[in-house]
């Protein structure tokens, strides 16, 4: 028995040797790169992959070339600050009270708005942050920190290691100058200069290098770190003003709102070829980075377009609500989907943060506040799966009546399946389309439709119900 039992310690022994010298040996698995490229008030289809044939945006077609389109990605709301916070919290924005632009203190006042993002809420940065990620925010922030709201929280109290922004946020910034076609240098938004130390100014038809080159810096800084990093590149050129470099173009401000607009995404596209560039420099970053690409909402009228579907930038309809997608991660993709587009799945930006965390290994904390699914396999080309529960909208407060449309427009809105909803917040003027035969929304079924309607009509405005109280001065339905 004795020789038995020193045989089987030795056993033992070696075996625990060897495994320990495996362990030793193995190259640790390194977490994934996240790269979220979010642009301000680009429409449906202005990319000439998604049909724009005015202009053409090479750089952004070949990451869908090399990726995934996606026809049916929604954001959450049709205007900039609360469509920042779902992508930002995985949260429907409702709950903190930003439902449309953030502005000066009065007017968020007014439509009964926060004066800022709550720093309690439920960031994808700080997730990351806490789960080992260098996290920095480029580009415009607009979720507080703007106008007269000069005692917001600094960008970095949100889970970033470092931030630089335009004038809608505090912090390190960059500022844009303007020359006009006779070669006048001018500044806009001048007072930023107060909210936050550390602001530069450069021509606004290159500040998405200035975004960029920070960014880039970052990310090399966080290699040599041996960090993974998660980075938000967030530009705002093709928002008005629109500033071109006139010169290039043989443009004057007389050429009007959509000869601007295009000139600019055309130089937001060759400005973006550096930082993909970057990505692709080398196999180890170009093997282990995921890029998602969308817009935060639709288009202004006049500048950007949605195809053929109806609505801009505030209106609940699809122009004001769906935006581009773009997935793009050789390391991680699918091979038989690369180079496709998915013209069948429906999710939303919320949906967005549960589905990073999960593709980087991190998951939710126990009993953080989350609206968003799971939808990784889809976003990686596995499955084809949509989000599983509705996506609810409501209106910006200030946007009752709003451009191009002759009659008020509808409070709510909810996505489900195939069917979308409207109406106003006491259930009233009830819209309904199937979107999957009519994406234009052309023909309203409600009245042939009358069980599912209500049965909509019910989920919808108790939904709403639960969320902070606010409405729209004024009009009647304030809460």
């Amino acid at each position: 028995m004795k020789k038995v039992h020193i045989a089987g310690l030795a056993l033992i022994l070696m075996l625990s040797s060897c495994a320990s010298k495996k362990k030793e040996n193995q190259v640790p698995q390194k977490k994934p790169n996240v790269i979220l490229v979010f642009i301000d008030d680009m429409g449906w289809s202005d990319l000439s992959n998604f049909g724009n044939t005015e202009a053409q945006t090479p750089n952004v077609d070949r990451l869908a070339a090399q990726g995934i389109a996606f026809e049916q990605f929604y954001v959450n709301a049709p205007i900039c600050s609360p469509s920042r916070v779902a992508i930002s919290t995985g949260t429907y924005p409702q709950r903190w009270n930003i439902t449309s632009y953030l502005s000066n203190r009065r007017d968020n006042e007014k439509r009964g708005m926060a004066q800022w993002l709550d720093t309690a809420a439920p960031m994808l940065a700080r997730d990351l942050h806490r789960a080992g990620y260098a996290t920095g925010h480029f580009g415009k922030w607009h979720m507080g920190g703007q106008r007269d709201v000069e005692e917001a929280p600094h960008i970095t109290t949100y889970g970033f290691d470092k931030s630089l922004t335009n004038f809608e946020g505090i912090g390190p910034k960059l500022l844009p100058l303007t020359k006009d076609a006779d070669g006048h240098v001018g500044k806009i938004w001048e007072d930023a200069e107060r909210l936050g130390a550390g602001y530069q100014w450069m021509q606004r038809s290159e500040i998405t290098t200035g975004f960029v080159d920070a960014a880039i810096d970052f990310m090399g800084q966080a290699q040599k770190d041996g960090k993974p990093f998660y980075v938000n590149v967030w530009p705002d050129d093709v928002h008005s003003p629109f500033w071109p470099p006139f010169e290039d173009y043989g443009l004057t401000k007389e050429d009007g709102k959509r000869a601007l607009y295009l000139a600019v995404l055309e130089e937001m596209d060759k400005q973006f070829g550096k930082l993909f560039k970057f990505v692709n420099s080398s196999a180890e970053l170009r093997d282990n980075t995921l890029i998602v690409f969308c817009s935060d909402n639709g288009p202004e009228p006049g500048a950007g377009t949605s195809g053929d579907l109806r609505g801009f930038k505030g209106h609940l309809y699809e122009g004001g609500i769906r935006s581009s997608l773009i997935v793009w991660g050789p390391g991680f993709l699918n091979k038989d989907a690369v180079g496709t587009r998915n013209r069948e799945t429906h999710f939303s930006a919320i949906d967005l943060k549960p589905s990073i965390l999960d593709f980087t290994g991190t998951g939710l904390a126990k009993n953080e506040l989350t609206d968003g699914e799971d939808v990784l396999s889809t976003l990686l080309g596995n499955d084809t799966a949509s989000r599983q529960s509705p996506i609810f909208y409501s209106r910006p407060p200030d946007r009752k009546n709003y451009k191009d449309f002759d009659k008020p427009l509808p409070d709510l809105a909810m996505r489900e399946g195939d069917y979308k909803l409207l109406c106003d917040y006491d259930g009233g003027r009830p819209e309904l389309y199937n979107i999957a035969t009519d994406p234009e929304e052309q023909e309203n079924i409600a009245a042939k439709n009358k069980d599912r309607v209500t049965t909509m009509v019910k989920t919808v405005t108790d939904w709403y119900k639960t969320m902070p109280q606010i409405g729209s001065p004024g009009d009647g339905k304030s809460k």
